[in-house]
């Protein structure tokens, strides 16, 4: 990465692991030792220091982006708090990323998210941070437009696009330091976690408890060790996408609302499954309205079919049902029992290739977006969509793991709407028209 330009350079090859940033390190040095004012004084000056840059970034994306409103963002209290939060920064960022120019290597938008990121400061980064489902998004989906499409030969550049991702993927890589990460399971053949024996104790424990050596956990490999990458290449974009969104996933409670509702809207288009095999495990009562604008085809379910022996009963209506169970061959490759009236109409992005490694942090973003009690009904419910639509895709594709935990996070989806609707009062046992009679004030007696 050319420093003297300060951003991506056009070429597809980008070197960022050597300018990566290291996020703990103090970006002001200590200029006032041995005073004894030293540290209030070094505080005050990292606070005017951190909130000039800011106040730089908020104004170079302002003329990046032709708004002057967004410049008076900068005579905020904490300017990059105030950037994150804004819906107007967050609305002109993602109208300049639909343009089909966007995410060249000469994009000054891309140059101003690289750049930001770089900064020391934390609260910058999350700025940062916060436009990846966007960037990931529209990148995902135009490396698929391009592949397929007949201008293959020639395809977009996206440079822009991969300078950033490739800045996010070096700082994790700097960040794990080679290492894996783990998952430690306990042993599951005891009874619970509780019946574990203690070691402090080991006069209390039977004597056949006592000479048992203590259950060992399972520890299990949730990420390998990443490798440092110069480049995205066709092998290794689903990686680095993937380490990125973990990135997004780890400071996922400090981003703004309509950046989770974009990832939602951009999962549901990157599975790509409009039939009606989403709403398997939905009960009839459960209000899809709110989850898709479009009503859903009946679906291939064994109550429908009883229902019509019930109340048709005849031969030739069972061939005419059978016949519309059968598998038929629906857009873009996939088998299905029926499509969606409508369900691609408003789609976001194109489907893509979706491996395990990069479903991983896409299912951990969707259970946040589920399930955190401070989300706004409009996540969830964008959330809820999604997740069902990478269940239909992991269902057609036959992955396992992702059948699982798709699955696993409709069910919870259920309960918790569920447990969210109110009760229904019992109704009172007497007849509307009998008046009630007004039952009369109790009398304490309180003896003198």
């Amino acid at each position: 990465m050319p420093t003297a330009a300060g951003s991506p350079s056009s070429s597809t090859t980008i070197t960022t692991t050597s300018t990566a940033v290291d996020v703990t390190e103090n970006p002001v040095s200590n200029r006032n030792e041995g005073g004894g004012g030293a540290p209030a004084a070094s505080a005050t000056q990292s606070w005017w220091e951190s909130i000039s840059r800011a106040r730089s970034r908020i104004l170079s994306l302002a003329s990046v982006l032709s708004s002057p409103d967004l410049a008076s963002l900068a005579d905020s209290d904490r300017p990059a708090r105030s950037l994150l939060d804004s819906p107007l920064a967050y609305a002109a960022l993602s109208a300049a990323f639909s343009a089909p120019s966007s995410g060249s290597g000469d994009d000054p938008l891309c140059h101003w998210l690289y750049d930001t990121f770089q900064s020391s400061d934390s609260d910058l980064r999350l700025v940062a941070l916060s436009f990846l489902p966007l960037l990931a998004g529209h990148y995902l989906s135009r490396v698929v437009s391009s592949s397929s499409s007949s201008s293959a030969a020639n395809p977009p550049s996206l440079a822009g696009f991969e300078a950033v991702l490739l800045a996010l993927y070096a700082a994790e890589v700097k960040a794990r330091a080679g290492k894996p990460v783990l998952v430690s399971v306990p042993d599951l053949s005891l009874p619970s976690l509780y019946h574990t024996p203690r070691p402090s104790a080991p006069s209390r424990q039977p004597p056949s408890a006592a000479t048992a050596p203590p259950p060992r956990p399972s520890v299990g490999i949730l990420s390998p060790p990443l490798e440092p990458q110069i480049a995205v290449k066709s092998t290794k974009r689903a990686c680095i996408v993937a380490v990125a969104l973990d990135s997004y996933y780890k400071n996922i409670s400090f981003m703004p609302s309509r950046s989770k509702i974009d990832l939602c809207e951009f999962v549901a288009a990157w599975a790509g499954q409009d039939c009606p095999c989403r709403f398997e495990f939905d009960d009839d009562d459960l209000n899809r309205s709110s989850l898709c604008s479009s009503s859903p085809s009946s679906s291939s379910s064994s109550p429908q079919v009883r229902i019509f022996f019930e109340d048709n009963g005849g031969i030739g209506g069972a061939a005419e049902e059978m016949r519309k169970l059968a598998i038929q061959e629906g857009p873009n490759g996939n088998h299905c029992d029926g499509e969606d009236e409508g369900g691609g109409a408003s789609r976001r992005g194109s489907r893509v290739p979706l491996p395990w490694e990069l479903l991983q942090p896409v299912l951990r973003i969707l259970g946040h977006c589920l399930l955190a009690p401070l989300n706004p009904q409009e996540v969830r419910d964008s959330a809820s969509m999604a997740v069902r639509c990478v269940y239909a895709r992991a269902s057609h594709d036959l992955l396992p793991q992702a059948i699982l935990a798709s699955r696993s996070l409709i069910q919870l989806d259920k309960s918790a709407r569920k447990a969210a609707k109110p009760e229904i009062a019992p109704s009172n046992s007497s007849k509307p028209n009998t008046p009630s009679k007004p039952k009369k004030p109790e009398v304490l007696l309180v003896s003198k």
